[in-house]
C-alpha cells in the first residue's frame, strides 16, 4: 500500500469522523432548543415561590416565576434554584415573556402590560393593551404580542418601546400565544380554536379547532414536519395539532 492509498484513507476516515461529530452535535443542539436545556441544571428539587404561581418563563440563565395575586416575580438562578430576587409587579402577575433583554408581564386589572429589566428588575414602563391581557404573551424578535381574553384580540406592540403597532381579532377568549418563526398563534379558550395570524401584519390567515378549553400553546420540533404545536387543553390533557 503506497503512501497516497494510506493519506485517502486516513482522509476518509477524518471525513466519517466529523461528519458523525456534526450530526451528533446538531442532534444534541435540537434537544437542548426543545428542552431549554443548555447546562447541567438543577433537578430534582423545589424552591418556594409567592401565592398562586401562573407563569415561568426562562432568560437563558435565569428562571422568572410569575406570583399571580402576590403582585410580584420571582427570579432564581436556573443551575442551582438559587434566588436572586422578587420584583414587584404593577397587577396580578400573569402570563410573562422575555424579549432578549427584558420581562414582559400583563397586568389584566389594568389592561397593560408592564416591561421589567430582565439584569435588575427594574420597572421600565406600562403599556396599554386590550381588556383583560394575560392568558398569552410571545416575542417574535422585534414585537411583544397580548392576547385580550374580553376583547376577543391580540395586541401587538414594539418591544424596544412599547409602541402599539396594531391590534388584531381572534377567536373567543383567546388564551395563550406562540411565534414560529413566521406567524402568531392564539388558542381560543371558549370557541375552542387556534388562530394563525401573520406576524408581518397580524393578516388572518386561518382558525383551526382543538380539544376542550385550550390555554397555553408552545412551537414543538418535529424531524419531518417543519411546525408542530402542542397545544395545553384545559380537561383534556395535551394535545398535539
Amino acid at each position: 500500500m503506497n503512501w497516497k492509498t494510506n493519506v485517502r484513507i486516513c482522509y476518509g476516515l477524518l471525513t466519517a469522523v466529523l461528519l458523525t461529530r456534526g450530526a451528533a452535535a446538531q442532534t444534541r443542539s435540537l434537544e437542548s432548543i426543545a428542552t431549554l436545556k443548555f447546562y447541567a441544571a438543577a433537578q430534582g428539587n423545589s424552591f418556594a415561590v409567592g401565592t398562586s404561581p401562573n407563569s415561568v418563563v426562562f432568560d437563558g440563565s435565569s428562571i422568572w416565576v410569575a406570583n399571580g395575586p402576590s403582585r410580584s416575580i420571582i427570579k432564581f438562578r436556573a443551575s442551582d434554584g438559587a434566588k436572586i430576587g422578587t420584583f414587584a409587579t404593577p397587577d396580578f402577575a400573569t402570563a410573562m415573556a422575555f424579549d432578549g433583554a427584558n420581562i414582559w408581564v400583563a397586568n389584566p386589572h389594568q389592561h397593560s402590560v408592564a416591561k421589567l429589566r430582565a439584569s435588575d428588575g427594574a420597572n421600565l414602563g406600562s403599556f396599554q393593551v386590550g381588556l383583560n391581557p394575560g392568558g398569552g404573551i410571545a416575542f417574535d424578535g422585534a414585537n411583544i404580542w397580548v392576547s385580550n381574553a374580553f376583547d376577543n384580540t391580540v395586541t401587538k406592540l414594539r418591544a424596544r418601546d412599547g409602541t402599539p403597532e396594531g391590534t388584531f381579532p381572534t377567536g373567543v377568549g383567546p388564551a395563550g400565544v406562540a411565534f414560529d418563526g413566521a406567524n402568531i398563534w392564539v388558542v381560543n379558550n371558549t370557541d375552542d380554536t387556534v388562530t394563525k395570524l401573520r406576524a408581518r401584519d397580524g393578516a388572518l390567515l386561518g382558525t383551526f379547532p382543538t380539544g376542550h378549553g385550550p390555554r397555553k400553546v408552545a412551537l414543538a420540533p418535529a424531524s419531518r414536519s417543519p411546525i408542530r404545536l402542542a397545544i395545553a387543553l384545559q380537561k383534556c390533557g395535551p394535545a398535539m395539532a
